[in-house]
């Protein structure tokens, strides 16, 4: 249901109504999220390098332990069927890159310090650069094994590449983690939510100018996250704080100027009903008929009320302070409903007033009158012919003082979505007061706001307006 309001409530800024563009970190994202930026580089650091030793250790050394374990049995093999003496080479297994050669000195190529040696140390085996030599202290010959240096050439070479190999792929994998998993959630997706809602703060879009707390983690950057949002909500809080300021000098000028026409109606007013007054007090004076009697009687209750109006629309210019009492709002609601019904369209409408007897506030009657006279005005004004008009009250307790609220409703076409909003501005006509000045409900906020009171407008659900009107309880 739409309403207006004379007192506006403060906009505020609001969080985003879309969702936002990144994933919310849950579980261990949301607790590594909420990690400072410190501790967050050492546990990756730390991470990194365990998967790196991990992954160096079990693609390297096991292989590389094979190797090596392999080509030691084969040398040990060769060496103990090579110097045992009871084989002949032919038969030797696993030859294969092993230079073996029997014969004299000569045939192995022995220099003469070997020789000298094995000479006096036969069956004994000596080693010069990865080569073996041994005499056969039965036959005499000399036996020469040159172990070769490719095995474990090609076991480095292979253990230096597979190295290469797996720290290119901890790189790929550690770049594609940072890039693809950590960077987007955690420094990329906050950073374009900031971007985003900057944009919206730009643009005035209040509705997505605030980060959702979801968003929002532990870390530095969630810090700079909270900070914007609570700068943001200041400076909202200050903008509407101002606007409601500029909102109140406005509506102060306003009823200045109100004040000012006001004084100026009246002045125009007081002498041609004073002379109004007095001719209808003369003719009272004179024999009549009951019936234009009864007129006469009306028409002096009509300018007395006129020139009643006309005081305090002085009244209302000069700002004086009214004097204030007990006031019953039953009887004063059917006072204002009897000036009303002056227009020939009121014995048209049905008009029902299920205000409470013991409804009393606090206030001026005859103004209080003015602001009733102004709503039923309007709304007899709007409705059809056959319309209903209805008034009622009920009872509320706001900041800790009581309060009556008088409900004026109408089964009429309702309030224009377009004016609701500035219904009580000076000089707004509508359905509402199509026949009016666009002063009426104007003067009667000015008079509710005098009272300390509220004066509200809204659609009924089932068509129609309703104005209320909330005042200080008596009681």
């Amino acid at each position: 249901m739409k309403s207006s309001t004379r007192a506006a409530s403060p906009a505020g800024a609001a969080w985003a109504k879309e969702p936002a563009p990144v994933a919310i970190p849950r579980g261990l994202g949301k607790r590594f999220g909420d990690l400072r930026i410190r501790p967050k580089l050492i546990l990756l650091h730390n991470l990194f390098f365990l998967s790196l030793a991990c992954a160096v250790y079990f693609t390297l050394i096991p292989p590389f332990e094979r190797r090596v374990a392999a080509a030691r049995t084969i040398e040990i093999s060769l060496i103990t069927e090579i110097f045992s003496g009871d084989r002949p080479p032919a038969r030797l297994p696993h030859i294969g890159e092993y230079r073996y050669t029997e014969g004299t000195a000569g045939q192995t190529g022995l220099g003469e310090e070997i020789q000298d040696w094995l000479d006096r140390n036969p069956g004994l085996v000596t080693t010069r650069d990865d080569v073996l030599y041994r005499k056969d202290p039965r036959t005499g010959l000399y036996r020469r094994l040159t172990l070769p240096t490719t095995v474990y050439d090609e076991v480095t070479d292979r253990a230096r590449n597979t190295l290469f190999v797996v720290l290119a792929l901890m790189y790929v994998f550690a770049v594609a983690v940072l890039e693809l998993v950590i960077m987007p959630a955690y420094v990329y997706g906050p950073i374009r939510l900031m971007l985003d809602a900057d944009r919206a703060t730009r643009e005035g879009e209040r509705n997505s100018e605030l980060i959702p707390p979801e968003y929002i983690t532990d870390d530095e950057i969630g810090q700079i996250m909270q900070s914007r949002n609570e700068t943001v909500q200041e400076l909202r809080k200050q903008e509407d704080e101002l606007g409601q300021a500029l909102a109140h000098v406005e509506a102060q000028d306003r009823l200045a100027s109100l004040g000012l026409l006001s004084a100026s109606v009246a002045h125009e007013m007081n002498t041609p009903l004073a002379v109004l007054h007095g001719s209808v007090e003369k003719l009272l004076e004179t024999p009549c008929d009951a019936h234009t009697r009864e007129r006469l009687q009306r028409m002096l209750r009509v300018t007395q009320r006129l020139r009643t109006i006309s005081e305090g629309l002085v009244d209302f210019a000069r700002v004086r302070k009214v004097e204030m009492g007990r006031v019953a709002l039953q009887p004063l609601i059917e006072e204002a409903w009897s000036l009303v019904s002056i227009d020939d369209k009121a014995g048209q409408v049905q008009f029902a007033n299920a205000v409470t007897p013991d409804a009393v506030v606090v206030g001026n009657g005859d103004r209080l009158v003015q602001v009733f006279v102004n709503l039923l005005r309007n709304s007899l004004q709007s409705v059809a012919a056959n319309g209903r008009i209805d008034v009622r009250c009920r009872r509320a307790d706001r900041e800790g003082n009581r309060w009556i609220a008088a409900v004026v409703e109408d089964d009429g076409p309702g309030i224009p979505k377009d004016v609701l909003p500035n219904l009580f501005d000076a000089f707004v006509s509508s359905r509402l007061d199509s026949q009016g000045t666009g002063l009426g409900l104007t003067v009667a906020a000015g008079i509710v706001q005098q009272h300390e009171g509220q004066i509200h407008a809204s659609n009924r659900p089932s068509g129609g307006a309703r104005l209320e009107v909330l005042l200080r309880s008596a009681d």
